[in-house]
């Protein structure tokens, strides 16, 4: 068969074993822990890997370590960028220790979180992280480790909890736009989790200024939610000059009504946004860390990527 010729079958562990001139227990051995392999004979394998174009089998390796080196990622809304950060920081640390992301999609609603979540233990995932609010029958204990992203009502029994100081942020968002002479200053709210804790700790500060704080509530914090709450403030409160959203996704949208009403940022009105997402460079925001570090150290915990206690955590990072 010429090099060109398609090949007509899958390369096999034994393949790779007999062009490498090793047995087969030495091929696994190279895949499962190449330190203890001899650099002479590891670089034969990996040599003979490359040019068949051998890839090991998922689950023979399952079989063989009672792991799939998979990891579980539940979120509810596509469209917010903190859960694109999240899944670009899981991935990006996991991958370095063989584990990939599985991603499910639950959108809101009780029925649907439970499907997503139960469709990746179907798959036999080694840990879950859920971002986004367990439903009832997942608040009894799993059986995988599992972290819970962000502020939610319920953590189901046994996992980690790893959040932002989200009444901190807000304070610190409210303090900032004091500190710059604004006294006319809008928020676009959400209605629940996160954005309900930033609410408190920014309507606070605000008040203590002895400043009227100027409202746009929301049901939601998608894109489409800050355009229309933007376009309900700027409407009702047409004076104001800050703006602080209740995160980087609602935030997105407040631009897109600025721009249209030829108002600059920041140089006619500030906006402040949250969760430090990839646009956070577009206008006055504040730079929050994400959960993400401390979720994959959680995570890691918890799976035994790294050595540690095996004890529920929960833990809240400062802004």
């Amino acid at each position: 068969m010429s090099a060109s010729s398609p090949k007509t079958r899958r390369p096999t562990i034994y393949d790779v074993a007999k062009l490498a001139g090793v047995s087969p227990s030495l091929v696994s051995l190279v895949l499962q822990a190449p330190a203890r392999v001899s650099d002479k004979r590891r670089e034969a394998v990996q040599a003979a890997i490359s040019e068949l174009g051998y890839r090991p089998s998922r689950a023979a390796t399952t079989l063989a370590s009672n792991r799939t080196k998979s990891i579980g990622l539940v979120i509810d809304d596509y469209r917010n960028l903190w859960f694109v950060d999240l899944l670009r920081g899981m991935e990006s640390v996991l991958s370095d220790l063989g584990y990939h992301v599985m991603l499910a999609d639950s959108r809101p609603g009780e029925h649907r979180i439970k499907e997503a979540t139960d469709g990746l233990l179907a798959m036999h995932i080694d840990a879950l992280v859920i971002a986004a609010e367990p439903s009832e029958p997942m608040l009894a204990r799993t059986w995988v480790p599992t972290v819970v992203a962000g502020w939610r009502m319920g953590v189901p029994n046994g996992a980690d909890l790893i959040t932002n100081d989200d009444d901190g942020g807000g304070g610190l968002a409210a303090s900032h736009l004091l500190e710059l002479g604004h006294t006319r200053i809008g928020h676009l709210s959400g209605s629940d989790g996160a954005s309900t804790h930033r609410r408190a700790g920014f309507r606070r500060q605000i008040q203590a200024a002895g400043v009227e704080l100027l409202i746009a509530e929301s049901k939601g914090t998608s894109e489409e939610d800050g355009y229309a709450a933007a376009s309900w403030l700027l409407d009702h409160y047409p004076d104001a000059t800050a703006i602080f959203a209740a995160n980087d996704t609602m935030a997105v949208g407040a631009f897109a009504v600025l721009k249209a009403r030829g108002l600059r940022v920041p140089n006619d009105i500030s906006v402040i946004g949250y969760d430090n997402s990839r646009w956070q460079s577009r206008g006055t925001w504040t730079s929050l860390p994400s959960t993400t570090e401390a979720t994959l150290s959680g995570l890691m915990l918890r799976t035994g990527c790294s050595p540690g206690s095996k004890t529920p955590l929960s833990s809240p990072s400062a802004p």
